[in-house]
């Protein structure tokens, strides 16, 4: 206890340790506060700059701008803007500013729209890369690290392989975390744990921190040692006219020839369908329904977040309507968050949720956090309810 306290004296007295904005040194809870007065390196203005009492200003240098917009959805949303574009103010200097906030913690996406066209943050280095537009992160911190932030605990490994596809007559990849002391003399159970449109597989690790969750979640005894494997479910061009119609087989036979046998052929994990599991996010959570559901000699546990179908009775029928369904799931978790539980796609989850009590299927069905259809929900699904609850929760 003595030597930290004179590791924070030192900290807070000497220059020298003192991290600035966005300095990338440390994996830092709070790597926008500006500590140093120091702008990020290449770029030209503190942006986004944010404060102890949670509230955020960016700024943008375009002195020919007409016009310049915040938009995001899930930053939108936690200012109760929804739906709408909130604008800046243009100063003498041709930079651009905007204050919002205070705040909740968590991390937002963002970008600006000027005169039109949609930009990520110049000035902001941590940025998103997905496989949609870019865009970039706000980190608006608490008073210490959060619970998907990277603490002082024993980490996990997360390792990227890349494999050829016969299904998708390409190269793919796939993230595997393992947890901290894995032992190939062990059998782990496995998460299959896919994303949203337009996600990667590196979205789970940099805009989910599940690896960090799950670190921090085994640190404190809160879940099963697990390994996770997240493999790309973007096996159709998103827009494609025949994505709906074509995705879920393609996604079925990449799990059967590709992703399941590599990941049972590098690690040490179970191979019976209770000890397997299947995850995943809007579309994800999609994939999740069409192919989990009817692939019960593979998975036992499900997890669908923001997901469902508004035709549930039909959609599923074969796993409604299966006598002894209650038999061969351990566990099926339905989730989604409070900002998105009244609206469109919130409609889709409840509308698995109400099928699966019409058909006296056992599920947990939760709605909670206060997120939207983004991260922040996401997130909060996992940490608090899905991973804790992944073999060992007992279904009653």
């Amino acid at each position: 206890m003595k030597a930290r306290t004179y590791l924070s004296a030192v900290c807070l007295l000497s220059p020298a340790f003192l991290w600035p904005q966005q300095a990338n040194v440390n994996l830092d809870y709070n790597p926008q506060k500006n500590t140093e007065n120091l702008i990020p390196f290449s770029a030209t203005l503190n942006s986004p700059d944010v404060r102890d009492d949670r509230t955020v200003t960016f700024r943008l240098k375009a002195p020919a701008a007409k016009e310049v917009l915040l938009s995001g959805v899930a930053i939108l949303t936690a200012l109760g803007k929804s739906g709408q574009s909130v604008p800046f103010t243009k100063g003498a200097d041709g930079v651009w500013t905007l204050t919002v906030g205070p705040m909740k913690p968590d991390m937002y996406i963002y970008s600006f729209v000027v005169d039109g066209v949609r930009i990520a943050d110049p000035n902001n280095t941590i940025a998103g890369f997905t496989a949609m537009p870019p865009y970039s992160q706000l980190v608006v911190h608490g008073t210490g690290p959060a619970y998907y932030d990277a603490r002082n605990v024993p980490h996990g490994a997360v390792t990227r392989h890349v494999y050829h596809s016969d299904v998708t007559n390409g190269e793919r990849e796939l993230y595997v975390y393992t947890p901290p002391g894995y032992d190939r003399g062990k059998r782990y159970p496995v998460l299959y744990l896919v994303g949203g449109s337009g996600d990667l597989p590196s979205n789970w690790v940099y805009d989910g921190r599940v690896n960090f969750m799950m670190d921090n979640l085994l640190a404190e005894a809160k879940a099963v040692p697990m390994v996770i494997a997240i493999p790309n479910n973007q096996v159709v061009h998103r827009n494609n006219p025949k994505h709906t119609e074509l995705t879920f087989k393609l996604f079925e036979d990449e799990l059967r020839k590709c992703i399941i046998p590599l990941v049972e052929r590098e690690y040490s994990v179970r191979r019976d369908p209770k000890g397997r599991a299947l995850s995943g996010l809007s579309m994800g959570g999609r994939h999740t329904q069409f192919v989990g559901f009817n692939s019960l000699d593979l998975f036992a546990n499900f997890g669908v977040l923001s997901a469902g179908d508004v035709d549930s009775e039909h959609a599923i029928a074969k796993f409604l309507n299966d006598p002894d369904v209650n038999k061969k799931i351990d566990y099926l978790f339905v989730g989604q968050g409070t900002e998105e539980a009244g609206g469109q796609l919130g409609a889709r989850c409840v509308a698995l949720h109400q099928a699966l009590l019409n058909h006296k299927i056992t599920h947990e069905y939760y709605v909670g956090g206060y997120g939207g259809h983004d991260w922040a929900t996401w997130r909060h699904l996992l940490y608090y309810r899905f991973l804790p609850n992944l073999w060992r929760k007992k279904q009653v």
